[in-house]
């Protein structure tokens, strides 16, 4: 059977979501990486800054009285208000005098004489002056500065959270949105079973009838058979095709329709049947008045015919002679279609599942037809039709 379809459609809305969110990552990721490299120069600066004025009162503090109260007071003094350094070692003559913000934090003893630790969370800047004290012999002053300003890396930090949260937060509504609203090739129409079928016409009259009973989907499931309205169809199978395809998996979509149910007590015990064979509500929906739409993840095509065979066999057990009678015909029509390596969308995806599902209702052969695809002319139709 041979099928013709317009061009395939570019990028989807969730594609088009998913990479606003990654350039919303990789901007929160680059720009704090940016700013702590920042930080980090500022602090350089600052400590230098720090350090020359704290050697300055140094100096002039020694003037006064090396190393006696006064001069220690105010080393001590400079110190706790300095940003920056976090400790001195002043020398004069043969001694070593250390003053710390943390006491054994930065400074070590090795043989009688003091040294700065080295950690990775001090800067490795030289800061060191000569103090030309008068009568101190050899006087100078060294510094160690930590390398980062805590309330700064820490408002870094927050604000590049906050970026990568909206990230998520447009990823999840859009998502969430996506749930609560709800082209053709050369292919072959693949034949299983060899029951007989009831005229399209019975078809046509339940669908004037679904038309003006129809109401707005509410919520994820329909209460008339609690799996999913069939206005969700479309956004589900986008999102799983994505999904497959970026994992390279197959995926058959499952369009079946029963003929001759009487109410819709029946059909939501038929519905029940398929949550229960097909293990996920989630991806089961409601398609025409009597139909069901089954996408099946990671599913081949002819494992999915086999399914279909399965579940058409478990229908008749559970309701035997209910509205399958002598002249009924096919009672039961299934098309079903699958990714096949393909790189296509849910309108492509559905549209072959739909051809399929009316072969099977147009022709007495088989109440099981798959659409059958040939991935590599396929990608040449496509390829020619850009």
């Amino acid at each position: 059977m041979e099928m013709k379809d317009s061009k395939q459609g570019g990028f989807t809305s969730g594609s088009i979501i998913a990479a606003a969110c990654i350039v919303i990552y990789l901007f929160a990721l680059i720009q704090g990486t940016v700013r702590i490299y920042l930080s980090l120069e500022n602090r350089k600066v600052t400590a230098e800054k720090e350090f020359e004025s704290i050697a300055s009162a140094a100096l002039y503090a020694g003037t006064q009285g090396f190393m006696d109260q006064n001069f220690i007071r105010a080393m001590n003094n400079a110190l706790s208000t300095s940003k920056s350094i976090e400790a001195l070692i002043i020398t004069g003559a043969d001694n070593g005098y250390t003053f710390e913000k943390q006491e054994g934090h930065a400074i070590t003893w090795v043989n009688n004489s003091p040294r700065f630790n080295n950690k990775f969370s001090f800067l490795k800047q030289d800061l060191y002056k000569p103090l030309p004290i008068p009568d101190v012999r050899n006087a100078n002053i060294q510094a160690i500065a930590g390398a980062f300003d805590y309330d700064d890396i820490t408002t870094i930090l927050k604000e590049t959270l906050i970026i990568i949260l909206i990230g998520f937060a447009i990823a999840f509504f859009t998502m969430l949105f996506q749930l609560l609203i709800k082209k053709p090739l050369k292919g072959t129409m693949v034949h299983t079973d060899k029951s007989k079928k009831e005229p399209v016409r019975i078809y046509e009259e339940n669908q004037s009838v679904f038309n003006e009973t129809q109401s707005s989907p509410k919520g994820l499931y329909s209460q008339r058979t609690n799996i999913g309205w069939e206005e969700y169809i479309k956004d589900r199978l986008d999102s799983e095709l994505h999904r497959c395809s970026s994992t390279e998996k197959d995926l058959s979509l499952l369009l079946i329709e029963f003929i001759n149910i009487t109410n819709d007590d029946m059909f939501k015990n038929i519905a029940d049947i398929a949550v229960n064979f097909f293990t996920s509500r989630d991806l089961l929906f409601e398609y025409g008045r009597w139909g069901i739409a089954a996408i099946l993840p990671g599913s081949e095509l002819d494992v999915s015919i086999s399914k279909s065979e399965k579940f058409h066999q478990r229908v008749a057990e559970k309701f035997p002679g209910s509205f399958v009678t002598a002249n009924t015909g096919a009672w039961l029509c299934i098309g079903l279609t699958s990714r096949s390596g393909r790189l296509l969308n849910a309108d492509r995806l559905m549209l072959e599942a739909r051809e399929a599902l009316k072969k099977a209702k147009s022709e007495n052969a088989s109440s099981i037809i798959a659409f059958k695809s040939d991935p590599e002319k396929y990608r040449a139709f496509i390829a020619s039709q850009n």
